[in-house]
């Protein structure tokens, strides 16, 4: 029961953020946006779905209980949401799960942007390790850690392609690093 419950929140989540991301992308595409590395984003739509299918799969075909270290997994959990909602309420209205670009918009860098360049990112990659910790679904974690470094590997590329393109990001976020602070140069406010 514990597990459907919780499963049915993250899937609540993000279904939320998924209609939160339509409606940005219509504004967006109102502010006259530009839409990068439509290739790729069907298999990150399958691997994240992917993710929750393989996931309930395992800890109910094997018979998957929760881990004895569940308060310190659930305590990781809680954290990663609340970097997740920073990094989303950062960005406002320019958060998607697309990369659609305003060309001329002014480059976010306020909460976790102020010190990574990609916080949701890593908030994405913790939860993958962090969510099948929880119950041991140890081969979800693995295989779906594995797909997403994959991904990231063509999306993040394709996303600062399009923001030096259309933005000053790159003058914006010169001292920063992708997922870890840079702590031997100074962050611009």
């Amino acid at each position: 029961m514990v597990f459907y419950l919780f499963v049915g929140i993250i899937v609540f989540q993000r279904i939320t953020e998924l209609l939160i991301a339509r409606r940005n992308e219509s504004w967006m595409k109102s502010q006259g946006a530009i839409e990068f590395g439509q290739g790729h984003y069907p298999a990150m739509v399958a691997i994240h779905t992917g993710f929750f299918l393989v996931f309930i799969a395992e800890v109910t075909l094997l018979n998957k209980q929760l881990s004895d270290y569940w308060p310190v997994l659930l305590t990781l959990f809680l954290f990663t949401q609340g970097m997740r909602i920073w990094a989303l309420s950062s960005l406002g209205r320019f958060w998607n799960t697309k990369i659609i670009i305003v060309p001329g918009a002014q480059v976010v860098k306020k909460g976790p942007y102020k010190i990574i360049k990609h916080p949701n990112y890593l908030i994405v990659a913790l939860e993958f390790m962090v969510i099948p910790l929880m119950f041991k679904a140890y081969i979800t974690m693995t295989l779906f850690t594995l797909l997403n470094i994959l991904i990231l590997s063509i999306r993040i590329p394709a996303e600062e392609r399009g923001l030096k393109e259309c933005t000053k990001y790159e003058a914006v976020f010169s001292n920063h690093g992708r997922f870890l602070p840079n702590l031997l140069k100074k962050c611009d406010n």
